[in-house]
C-alpha cells in the first residue's frame, strides 16, 4: 500500500511539505489553489503561470471547531462520527488558507496569532493505501497537545 494525497497536485509531501499554488509572471500575483486561466488582479491582464511552493509556516488567523459531520462530498474517517478543529492560517505571503489542525491538536491549542507549520498527515485509508491531506500544527506549544501552555507577559507575571 502506498500513501498519496487525497487531492492531487496542491501540496507536496516529504520532509518539507508545501502548498502548491500558482503565481502570475506578469504582476507576482500568487493563488491557491492554483489559477490557470487568467489573473484575478484587477491592474492586471496576465494569462500565464508559473508553479508557486507557498511558505510552511504561518499564523493562525481565526479557528473554529466542527462539532458535527459536514455533508457528502465529506469522507467519514470514524464512525461515531469525532470532532475536529479548523485554522484559516496567515502565510507569509499574506494569502489566508483553511486547513484541519494536525491530529492531537484543538482549539484549546490554538488563538489568533498562534504560529502554525505544514504537516502531511492521514486523512483516511482505502484499497489503495493512505490519503494523505495537509494540516496545520501549532509549534512552539506545550508538548502535551490538547493543553494551551502558560503565556508569559512582561515583567514576569504569567
Amino acid at each position: 500500500m502506498t500513501a498519496t494525497p487525497a487531492i492531487e497536485g496542491w501540496f507536496t509531501t516529504g520532509a518539507a511539505p508545501a502548498l502548491l499554488g500558482s503565481r502570475c509572471t506578469d504582476c507576482g500575483t500568487v493563488y491557491f489553489p492554483r489559477e490557470l486561466v487568467f489573473c484575478k488582479n484587477p491592474a492586471c491582464s496576465g494569462e500565464t503561470f508559473e508553479e508557486y511552493a507557498f511558505s510552511r509556516t504561518g499564523k493562525v488567523w481565526s479557528y473554529t471547531d466542527a462539532q458535527y459531520q459536514p455533508p457528502p462530498p465529506y469522507v467519514p474517517v470514524a464512525d461515531p462520527y469525532v470532532p475536529f478543529a479548523l485554522a484559516a492560517v496567515e502565510l507569509e505571503e499574506g494569502l489566508v488558507v483553511l486547513g484541519q489542525v494536525a491530529d492531537g491538536y484543538g482549539v484549546a491549542d490554538l488563538k489568533v496569532g498562534t504560529p502554525v507549520e505544514l504537516v502531511v498527515e492521514t486523512l483516511y485509508t482505502d484499497d489503495t493505501g493512505d490519503r494523505t491531506i495537509w494540516r496545520w500544527k501549532p509549534v512552539g506549544r506545550s508538548s502535551e497537545p490538547g493543553r494551551s501552555s502558560a503565556v508569559e507577559t512582561p515583567g514576569g507575571a504569567g
